[in-house]
């Protein structure tokens, strides 16, 4: 996961209507811990910083007036309603330290005709590099049958990094689809009947 590089501001007012303030003049409150030291309290300009923690585990390059901080971003508050950004936690990292994040369970390919799968556990999580962090964790379901199950030691994993979910913890379950299913399966692949049709019966 590469570095995204932001200009951040260092800030001494707080609570909810300087947060208000700053949110109208298009800017985010922060504030960064970690490593012992006091946390720092800082304004991240909206736009590329909304863009910017789309992804999961986004690690953020601050400079802050011109020195340079690594931050992985910990934790994102919205408004309930609005969806925008109100406040961000951030953990300064070094290159080379070893973190501990939660990332996302992507599925690939379909299981074999006449099954589901069922997606157990959506995340994992994981010890990585704080500069090489990974964005999810891949698992091909294609041509399995029910009855096979996929766990967490069953994930191949991206490189340099280390599980540390429970290794017998059940990611993946197939197993055979329902009657409900199939016939949930075959309206959706029926055609409507003609006007013509409906009127003759």
């Amino acid at each position: 996961m590469s570095e995204q590089k932001l200009a951040a501001e260092l800030r001494t007012e707080f609570g909810k209507g300087y947060a208000r303030r700053a949110r109208m003049a298009n800017l985010i409150p922060a504030v960064i811990y970690g490593h012992g030291a006091e946390p720092i309290h800082v304004t991240l300009p909206a736009k590329a910083t909304t863009l910017a923690v789309r992804t999961a585990n986004a690690l953020l390059s601050l400079d802050i007036n011109g020195e340079g901080h690594l931050a992985l971003v910990k934790d994102v508050q919205r408004d309930p309603i609005k969806q925008i950004i109100e406040h961000i936690d951030l953990l300064t990292v070094r290159k080379g330290e070893k973190v501990t994040v939660d990332v996302p369970v992507h599925v690939s390919g379909e299981t074999a005709p006449g099954t589901v799968h069922n997606l157990e556990l959506t995340v994992v999580s994981l010890e990585a590099e704080a500069t090489h962090l990974p964005e999810a964790v891949e698992v091909s379901i294609e041509g399995r049958g029910a009855g096979e199950h996929i766990h967490a030691s069953d994930l191949v994993l991206p490189k340099g990094s280390a599980l540390l979910t429970d290794a017998e913890a059940l990611v993946i379950n197939i197993s055979e689809a329902t009657v409900a299913e199939e016939e949930t399966e075959g309206a959706e692949g029926a055609e409507a009947p003609a006007a013509g049709e409906a009127a003759a019966e």
